[in-house]
């Protein structure tokens, strides 16, 4: 069998910035397994799957280790493939995922992902987690997979050296270190060893916390964001009741083929 392979840096204006997340466009479902196995030999964050079901689109998303519920990058880079790459014409791809109904617009240059909201409750960190974070947060938040650590400065999240065999044993997908930004609204890193990724370049699905926390904090709907990554990240947030709005660019890196 032979499928079709892409690859497509996601929250970047060109290539090798941002999130690279691959994509493989079926006309059916494969064997769970084999979709894993994939992610695994794709060796990216994100392996993004999906199957047309009328007019609209299932999409599922395999880390080298695990299925996830919802990822961002991974999305955005499969609307890009198939506004760029596949002839999709219309305005929005409508994606059916376990996190519900996800839309992708094209609104000028940018794609802006609409998704739900996940709000944050106080929260105790492990003490191993806290051990292997380092540096102490001013508070602790969680929401329904991931933690939230506030921080009080840019520099300290670009600085943070965590352990990442201690937060392997977070009751959690990731966790989430985020401050005020110097020339955005607010900054962020994401780290998830547990579902097999250290760092993770740029988090789409980590802004559905950190939206509605910063516009709480900030009084602000809409946001400027980066993420202190190595390849850095940059998105555009608005809070819309209960979505989130992420907005940013892809760019398509490869085309390949896949035989199984």
């Amino acid at each position: 069998m032979k499928l079709d392979l892409f690859q497509a840096d996601a929250f970047a204006s060109g290539l090798f910035a941002g999130n690279p997340a691959a994509v493989v466009p079926l006309t059916e479902w494969l064997p769970d397994q084999t979709m894993q196995q994939i992610a695994m030999e794709n060796n990216l964050s994100e392996t993004a799957f999906f199957v047309a079901e009328g007019e609209n689109y299932h999409i599922r998303w395999f880390t080298p280790l695990a299925e996830v519920a919802l990822c961002g990058h991974a999305t955005l880079a499969s609307a890009h493939i198939l506004f760029a790459e596949l002839g999709f014409s219309k305005p929005v791809v409508r994606f059916m995922s376990k996190s519900g109904l996800l839309t992708v617009e094209r609104k000028g240059g940018l794609l802006e992902l609409n998704f739900p909201a996940d709000f944050v409750k106080p929260a105790i960190l492990p003490d191993s987690v806290a051990r292997g974070i380092i540096a102490t947060p001013l508070e602790v938040y969680k929401g329904k997979t991931d933690y939230l650590l506030f921080y009080p400065s840019e520099e300290i999240i670009k600085n943070l050296k965590p352990g990442y065999s201690l937060l392997k044993t977070a009751d959690a997908r990731g966790i989430i270190v985020t401050a005020p930004g110097i020339t955005v609204d607010f900054v962020s890193r994401f780290f998830a060893p547990a579902v097999g990724i250290d760092e993770d370049p740029v988090t789409g699905s980590a802004h559905t916390l950190l939206t509605p926390f910063w516009s709480a904090r900030l009084q602000k709907k809409t946001m400027t964001a980066m993420q202190l990554s190595k390849r850095g990240g940059h998105l555009t947030c608005t809070l819309d009741n209960d979505r989130v709005l992420i907005a940013g660019k892809a760019v398509t890196y490869l085309k390949g083929e896949i035989r199984i």
